[in-house]
């Protein structure tokens, strides 16, 4: 290079020459695992001496009628500042370091948006360079969000205002900015900046995007404040602490081979603070958000994407639940018989298998309504062929022909993996049909299909529906978390924006062809994103077979509630290992009162091979949940209707409850039944956080104020009570819910102080939901009105 040159380099590169700032110096932080398939953190990123930053600065133009405009973003970099025995570092405008200088912005004017989409969502974009993508229909969408006009607009000073019946967004002009208050005025949290470190000797990051000097891609941070006492709650299945504040979480499907890490099968990209906010980011791509965990004042949200697209929601809870799943999609209503037991182990290797578990079951009289096949039903296990072995299945269609007939629906596992000694492998292969790597290799030892490409969709649907046309009612869609992160796709993407998506699209495509086929949209998956509640049922993975790992089911279940997802199960008594017969007792009913029920994992699983005595009590928990169906059936219509979940954290039931929201070892089912597993050995009592109001035992019918008690579990083995003005309606057992008479209902009243109670009831035949009262009349209540009309018999 002729030496003349560096006359029209810019001060800033030479400044950072002169300051040894080369690439060569430094550690380069990279967003890549360091093994296959860890979970993706991008925060290194946003700390590199190396990488550029650009800080949102001031509003360089805007139209408050279209609320479009545009960012001017100012050059930063990362330097040390030494002081007596540490050294510290911090963000330090620096001037353009491009050359040609004149030809590139060294603060560059970007573009900005924000859309009103109902009274409580706001919608904000942003631009952190030019953006080629085109812009395709979401798969987590439902659809394009329409524009709310319920907002007014006012200028002031310094700024833009807009204002709903439920909140105002106020943005000011300089330094650029975003607050969100509710309607009383209080603050919910607004954007941080440079002038918020003044308050500070540390440091934090302010909004921002970074451009990696190793390959100059962009990602972007949208940095918000936090207050006193905020609690933050989401991000998907995650078992760690309910409360997210104070954690660093990656959302990037994984799987964590067990639930007492901090990964997750079921990665969302949405959360809810206690301060009456929400925020969906809008986004496949990795993402790490630190909730306060690096500087307590400060929730980052690190998003991989070049661009911004960020929904916040304003409410409560159930609101805020209710526009996310109007934004992503509500779970549409399961099948009666799925609400039923789910018997499976791993696994049921024939034939045989199949038809003595069904008898033993019947014989014992155990209510179940599914058997589940799990890695065992081809010829050999765990290879995946779509074909069940000839040598062990005699006549599978007449098998699952007669389990019917018996009341057993039938399920099988399978997965988008497929090993080179799988007869499929090939012709995979030479279809072209899986993820290639940027080599066009396969990126792994196995082939993994890509659900991008449309030959593999319509070759992976002709296995499948083939299975659904023999009458298998579900597909157990297992696995899904390892699509390829550096791999190349179909569609022309890589697997930075496609490994956190493909759970989405093995969902969708096995639970529309179910729907096609057998007219139920139904599967059991173990991987998601953002919109896969649209596609019930997820459970909850592989558990440890330990008292800690029951706790974090359960933590998993109560996080992905508050995420979107309605319908939830778990492997009752945990995955892992043989269970021990005292935590299988335990877990068993909190597996009940679940919206779904399954007996799966290390074998054995089945009730007579722990004995008469635990096979007595496995019954009467199991018998419980079939006589609380209407309950169940009407309380998951309902949350199905609103975005809410059917197994919910208390604060979602009771915001107002200031203890509610400290509680993550207890939860609602439904609106009206509250439960507390038993978690430790041999326990038969616990303490128990009530919200206020008066709850009664529903095995003893005591009674119990609001605040902390201490309650034994009776002999369900759980701590279970009803909200007092509540009725539960119950139903007449029976073996099978193709069995169950809905003519006849027996309402069940919990009422304490109160002249009149309240529930809901929904009938299969029609999936209408009812509200229905009644008041007390002498000692008794009667029902204030009827809604079908005579059509079901009421007994009290």
């Amino acid at each position: 290079m002729n030496i003349n040159i560096y006359s029209h380099v810019k001060r800033g590169v030479l400044l950072a020459l002169s300051l040894g700032l080369f690439q060569s110096q430094y550690t380069v932080a990279q967003n890549v695992q360091t093994m296959l398939n860890e979970p993706v953190d991008l925060s290194k990123d946003f700390k590199d001496f190396t990488n550029t930053y650009f800080v949102a600065d001031s509003l360089a133009s805007f139209n408050p009628a279209t609320g479009s405009g545009s960012i001017k973003w100012k050059r930063n970099q990362y330097f040390p500042a030494h002081a007596f025995n540490y050294t510290q570092s911090a963000l330090h405008k620096v001037l353009g370091n491009e050359f040609p200088g004149p030809e590139y912005a060294e603060n560059p004017v970007l573009p900005f948006s924000i859309e009103f989409i109902s009274p409580k969502s706001v919608r904000i974009r942003a631009n952190t360079g030019t953006i080629t993508r085109k812009d395709e229909p979401s798969l987590m969408l439902v659809k394009e969000p329409t524009r709310d006009n319920s907002w007014q607009y006012t200028k002031i000073a310094g700024g833009h205002q807009y204002k709903s019946a439920f909140g105002t967004v106020t943005i000011t002009e300089s330094p650029w900015g975003i607050e969100f208050r509710d309607k009383t005025g209080k603050l919910l949290t607004k954007t941080r900046g440079f002038a918020d470190n003044k308050t500070s000797y540390t440091a934090s990051m302010p909004f921002c995007f970074v451009r990696r000097a190793a390959d100059y891609s962009r990602s972007i941070a949208p940095v918000f404040t936090l207050s006193p006492d905020e609690k933050i709650f989401g991000c998907g299945e995650s078992f760690t602490k309910l409360n997210k504040y104070g954690q660093k979480v990656n959302l990037y499907t994984s799987d964590p081979n067990g639930i007492e890490t901090a990964g997750m099968y079921k990665p969302i990209p949405f959360f809810m603070s206690s301060r009456g906010y929400g925020m969906f980011m809008h986004t496949s791509t990795p993402i790490t958000c630190d909730f306060g965990a690096t500087y307590g004042a400060a929730n980052a949200l690190m998003i991989g994407d070049e661009s911004l697209d960020l929904f916040v929601f304003l409410g409560e809870p159930k609101e805020i639940l209710d526009e996310y799943t109007n934004v992503t999609g509500k779970a549409s209503m399961p099948p009666l018989w799925s609400f039923g037991l789910w018997m499976s182990r791993i696994t049921y290797f024939s034939e045989e298998d199949g038809r003595n578990v069904a008898v033993k079951l019947r014989a014992n009289k155990i209510p179940t309504d599914v058997l589940h096949f799990d890695t065992g039903w081809f010829e050999t296990d765990w290879r995946c062929d779509y074909q069940f072995s000839k040598n062990r299945f005699k006549d599978p269609v007449k098998m699952i022909s007669d389990l019917k007939e018996q009341g057993f629906r039938t399920c099988l596992w399978q997965l988008p993996y497929f090993v080179p000694k799988n007869d499929l492998f090939q012709e995979i292969v030479d279809k072209g049909l899986f993820v290639k790597n940027d080599k066009g290799n396969i990126p792994y030892e196995d082939a993994v299909l890509d659900f991008t490409n449309v030959n593999t969709i319509q070759w992976y649907r002709e296995k499948i529906g083939n299975l659904l046309k023999m009458g298998v009612a579900a597909i157990k869609v297992d696995f899904g978390e390892a699509a390829p992160y550096k791999g190349i796709y179909a569609n022309g993407r890589t697997g930075f924006y496609e490994h956190n998506l493909y759970p989405l699209r093995y969902n969708k495509i096995v639970s529309e062809l179910t729907k096609e086929i057998n007219g139920e949209n139904i599967i059991w998956a173990r991987s998601t994103w953002a919109g896969s509640q649209r596609y019930p049922l997820h459970w909850g993975g592989d558990a440890e077979s330990t008292n800690m790992g029951m706790e974090a089911e359960l933590r998993g279940g109560l996080s992905l509630g508050v995420s979107g997802f309605s319908f939830w199960s778990h492997d009752i008594g945990g995955f892992t290992q043989r269970t021990q017969q005292d935590l299988y007792r335990r877990w068993l009913p909190f597996g009940a009162l679940s919206s779904h029920t399954r007996c799966h994992g290390q074998p054995p699983k089945e009730p007579w091979d722990y004995g008469v005595d635990f096979m007595n009590d496995f019954r009467k928990v199991i018998e419980m949940k079939y006589k609380l169906l209407p309950y169940i059936y009407a309380q998951s219509k309902y949350a199905s209707e609103k975005g809410l979940p059917m197994m919910r954290a208390l604060f979602v039931e009771f915001p107002e409850d200031a203890g509610s929201w400290q509680i993550e070892n207890e939860y609602m089912f439904g609106s009206d039944i509250l439960v507390a597993p038993l978690f430790e050995q041999d326990a038969r009592s616990r303490e128990v956080y009530l919200p206020k109001g008066n709850w009664i035992d529903y095995q003893t019918k005591k009674v119990y104020a609001g605040g902390w008690h201490k309650i034994d579990g009776g002999e369900l083995s759980v701590v279970m009570l009803v909200r007092d003005g509540a009725f539960l309606p119950h139903i007449k057992l029976a073996q099978s819910t193709n069995d169950l008479d809905w003519s006849q209902l027996e309402l069940v009243p919990f009422s304490v102080s109160t002249s009149k109670v309240k529930g809901k009831i929904c009938l299969p035949s029609d999936n209408v939901l009812h509200d229905i009262s009644m008041s007390k009349k002498g000692k008794a209540f009667a029902l204030d009105t009827d809604p079908f009309a005579g059509k079901v018999k009421f007994i009290k």
